[in-house]
């Protein structure tokens, strides 16, 4: 993926305008970090990214396709946005080749090399029902990057993961910039901001710059 383009992007939710006449370019092989406080807008760029809202007006353009006009979502996308659900009663690896059936892109290997890097077992037999929050969210970031996505959407990575699993998840994001992928990650955290090559201030719904 080469490119991702905001063109006066807003969008206004029961009469409020939640994200306010955005441009901004993504380019691949960057890290991007959203910065802001809770509320700023963050997440929800993210979701208008990945196609799973409407924006209210102006257009997102994928490689020069219009989303939902050209296409429904952009291809080829790994995302894990607000904190991940799976089912509760599989453990991790069944979670992840359920998910994996749909697109047939990736087989058992793959699978569990994803566990491995963000320092989860594949042999482990507890039941997702039984992890804690920073296991869900491991398992989150393995399921968003096991199938070699181009663009990778991620709202706080390291949210609620010890000090070990945060080096596991910042060497997992730096090394999936290869290959011209593009990454875009909000976190209000410090050590996730800094493995990024670009930091976008968002304030009240609006990209303010970036900051040095």
């Amino acid at each position: 993926m080469n490119k991702i383009v905001l063109k006066d992007v807003s969008k206004t939710i029961k009469g409020v305008e939640i994200l306010s006449e955005l441009n901004q370019e993504f380019v691949g092989g960057k890290i991007y970090g959203l910065c802001g406080s809770n509320g700023s807008g963050k997440t929800m760029l993210l979701r208008l990214i990945a196609g799973l809202i409407r924006p209210s007006k102006g257009e997102i353009l994928v490689d020069d396709k219009i989303l939902h006009k050209d296409i429904d979502f952009p291809a080829n996308m790994g995302v894990m946005i607000e904190n991940p659900e799976f089912w509760p009663y599989y453990t991790g690896k069944e979670a992840l080749e359920s998910l994996a059936a749909i697109n047939k892109k990736i087989d058992e290997k793959e699978i569990d090399f994803a566990l491995e890097k963000v320092g989860l077992q594949a042999n482990d037999k507890r039941t997702i029902k039984k992890y804690s929050l920073g296991m869900k969210k491991r398992l989150g970031i393995a399921q968003a990057v096991m199938e070699k996505p181009e663009l990778l959407l991620l709202d706080e990575p390291t949210n609620a993961i010890d000090k070990k699993g945060v080096e596991l998840v910042l060497k997992l994001i730096s090394e999936e910039k290869d290959n011209h992928k593009i990454i875009i990650l909000a976190s209000h955290n410090k050590s996730d901001l800094e493995i990024c090559d670009v930091i976008l201030e968002v304030d009240e719904g609006k990209i303010l710059g970036e900051l040095q």
